[in-house]
């Protein structure tokens, strides 16, 4: 009976423990994503596809709003969508969103493209960065990689390959309705419940030939938000802001250099910097707008050094705005250094940073007057006859002083040298303009 009464136990412990050990599942995973295409998108969809897989969901949802982003991310993003184990169904919302540029081709990936009402997409031609006109052979070149990625996957996903092609070659844009009559993408709904009670019971057709029916009215939706390191690399991806971090960053490092030990500025500039680069390394560079970001701070150091009454700042101010709107090389504007950022920027730090290396200049530049080499050119009176040593009265001290010839009780004399504490002075026959007297 003991026996009995403990399996009992033992069978119920292990059922349980069964029960705990299962992964959990929901239904419907989602995951926002507002922002531009770059290497931090890219990560969180994998890891959005990755707990999917391990959460066992039905389907993935992904709601889209993106003026577009690197081709590189796009390409990466859309692999991964194609290769997803669970559903993903892609859903451009809310109203007034669009999927533009690098969005339409992750849009067109999806196992279930939907979009709201009053969304777009399209404008999907590849672009450079720079802005420089690109000769014939090379754009052709790129539109036909780009048409060749697009058909790669969208007639295998049922849709209307001319016209897909159409938004890559022409850059034609498509509101929800005309998507949706043209077969860009199957569903049109107000909001994620309405898109789900369509998607119910609907079986769709995988990537990889598979079939799949969907079973998602009324099933719960767990959002999955960024994690830690994603939304600080989210942050720091800004263009702007990466801009602002390397300039205060320079500067920190310069007044640390000019006051050596001061050590907060330095670790302030180097941890500035070093996040800077570490956000630039992610984005697409030119290295040559570096340069001009580093001689704009040359010029301000030279302006402090030399007063050009100006015209030095004017001139690293100019540079410090053209660098910063030309580092960053984003085929889109939203991944650029933006002109009200560059002015906001350089205009108030090249001010600041003239403004504190005209200070040191100027300290530097001044003579010393603390310690014994701050006795040099001070003038003081003889209190014991110099003959030629005696001793004479300085800042409110008396010193044993020597001078070239005899000089008398009263008389001034101006210090010419310091030798193990022994004045080195002469007789003043004249106003000394190198230092007030001490008496």
């Amino acid at each position: 009976m003991r026996f009995h009464g403990f399996s009992k136990i033992a069978i119920v412990i292990a059922f349980s423990l069964g029960v705990i050990s299962l992964p959990a599942r929901a239904d419907v995973l989602k995951i926002v994503v507002n922002d531009t295409i770059q290497p931090v998108e890219e990560e969180f969809i994998d890891h959005a596809i990755q707990e999917a897989k391990k959460s066992h969901s039905e389907a993935l949802l992904i709601e889209l709003n993106t003026p577009g982003g690197l081709g590189t991310s796009t390409n990466e993003i859309v692999q991964k969508v194609l290769g997803s184990p669970v559903p993903v169904i892609i859903f451009v919302t809310p109203s007034g969103s669009h999927a533009a540029s690098a969005g339409f081709y992750i849009l067109e990936s999806a196992d279930v493209a939907a979009m709201s009402p009053g969304t777009t997409t399209g404008s999907a031609h590849p672009v450079r960065g720079d802005g420089i006109t690109m000769d014939p052979v090379l754009k052709e070149k790129w539109e036909n990689d780009a048409a060749a990625l697009i058909r790669s996957y969208v007639a295998k996903r049922g849709r209307n390959l001319e016209v897909a092609e159409s938004a890559v070659r022409q850059s034609k844009s498509f509101s929800a309705d005309e998507a949706l009559a043209q077969h860009l993408i199957e569903y049109i709904a107000k909001d994620e419940t309405d898109l789900l009670r369509q998607l119910d019971g609907k079986t769709i057709a995988r990537f990889d030939g598979a079939k799949v029916t969907l079973h998602l009215a009324g099933k719960p939706v767990r959002e999955l938000e960024m994690s830690l390191r994603e939304r600080t690399l989210s942050w720091l991806l800004n263009p702007s802001l990466a801009a602002l971090l390397f300039s205060i960053g320079l500067l920190a490092l310069y007044a640390e250099f000019n006051h050596p030990g001061a050590v907060v500025p330095g670790v302030i500039g180097f941890i500035f910097v070093l996040l800077a680069l570490f956000a630039l390394h992610m984005l697409p560079v030119r290295y040559e707008a570096l340069i001009l970001l580093i001689g704009a701070f040359v010029m301000f150091g030279l302006e402090a050094k030399l007063h050009s009454h100006g015209a030095l700042t004017a001139g690293g101010i100019a540079m410090m705005i053209l660098g910063m709107l030309l580092l960053v090389n984003g085929p889109i504007p939203e991944m650029r250094v933006q002109l009200w950022a560059a002015l906001a920027i350089s205009i108030p730090l090249g001010l600041i940073t003239v403004f504190l290396m005209s200070i040191a200049m100027r300290a530097r530049r001044n003579k010393v007057t603390t310690g014994v080499p701050g006795l040099i050119g001070e003038t003081g009176v003889v209190t014991v006859p110099l003959l030629p040593a005696g001793k004479v009265l300085l800042r409110g001290a008396l010193w044993d002083a020597v001078a070239p010839v005899n000089v008398d009780i009263g008389q001034r004399i101006v210090v010419r040298g310091v030798h193990d504490l022994v004045l080195q002075v002469e007789p003043v026959s004249q106003p000394v303009a190198a230092g007030p007297a001490h008496a």
